[in-house]
């Protein structure tokens, strides 16, 4: 065979070794959301428990809670809802537990060390009667939200005449996170497999995506509302479902009867 002359540079071995580079910052991004999506996706994707309560029940209940959580004086009460939350806590997933733990004791830690003054200044029955309150206000609405779906959420929502406008804004809100999220995921993805080497306009690509999810949203609004308009959307929701009261409802109903009469109680005692 013939033997072809090559230039030497294109016979020789390439040893080039990039320089070591931190991602950090674009590491911790992704996974904050993948925790969102998997999150969001997650829930809706779920099989109902065989014996649920009905969302209506839970939404109007877990708001009544808080409402008496925030108006109860008595120390005695909110020790008794929380234990009563940390008994439903019990019943449910080991992972949703963690995580919602996790949670209320990060946002109540945060509010006794924002009233750690008002202990030296002898006020220490409020920051543990606040603190309480939040660890189980957060408690109760975390568990709110992962026992049921968005959609169930969506639909108590119009059986208590909440405003349309309220319901949309929710409901798209929801939607938006999921698909502006799965785009800025991808985003990520392409600069941290074109980051070869040290890149020193890492950060400034950021505001790039940060431009670039600007112009997404925009379009994506757009083509929403031709959308809506083409299929003649009004701004009005209505649900469809056939209702069936259960005994776990029953029993719901009950258990939330009995809060109310301690609250009443405590609120004499």
């Amino acid at each position: 065979m013939k033997q072809l002359n090559m230039p030497e540079w294109l016979v020789e071995d390439e040893d080039y070794i990039p320089q070591s580079d931190k991602d950090t910052f674009i590491n911790k991004s992704i996974l904050s959301l993948l925790s969102i999506l998997s999150r969001i996706k997650t829930q809706d994707s779920g099989k109902p428990a065989k014996y649920n309560v009905n969302a209506t029940f839970k939404v109007a209940f877990t708001f009544l809670l808080i409402a008496l959580l925030s108006i109860s004086k008595s120390f005695s009460f909110v020790m008794v809802i929380n234990v009563y939350l940390l008994v439903i806590l019990s019943t449910m997933e080991a992972q949703n537990i963690m995580k919602i733990l996790r949670v209320s004791f990060v946002m109540a830690f945060f509010t006794f060390i924002v009233l750690l003054p008002a202990a030296f200044g002898g006020n220490s029955f409020s920051i543990v009667m606040i603190t309480s309150k939040v660890f189980a206000t957060i408690t109760a609405v975390n568990i709110l939200s992962r026992s049921i779906r968005w959609s169930s959420i969506t639909s108590a929502f119009k059986r208590f005449f909440i405003p349309d406008i309220f319901i949309f804004v929710f409901d798209i809100t929801i939607k938006y996170i999921v698909m502006l999220g799965d785009f800025t995921l991808n985003m990520l993805y392409a600069l941290k497999l074109r980051s070869v080497g040290k890149n020193k306009g890492k950060y400034s690509s950021l505001s790039g995506i940060g431009g670039s999810m600007f112009i997404k949203s925009k379009e994506m609004a757009d083509e929403m509302y031709i959308a809506m308009e083409c299929r003649g959307f009004t701004g009005e929701y209505h649900v469809y479902s056939n209702f069936k009261f259960t005994i776990a409802d029953f029993i719901y109903i009950m258990i939330n009867v009995g809060i109310i009469l301690v609250f009443l109680y405590f609120g004499k005692v």
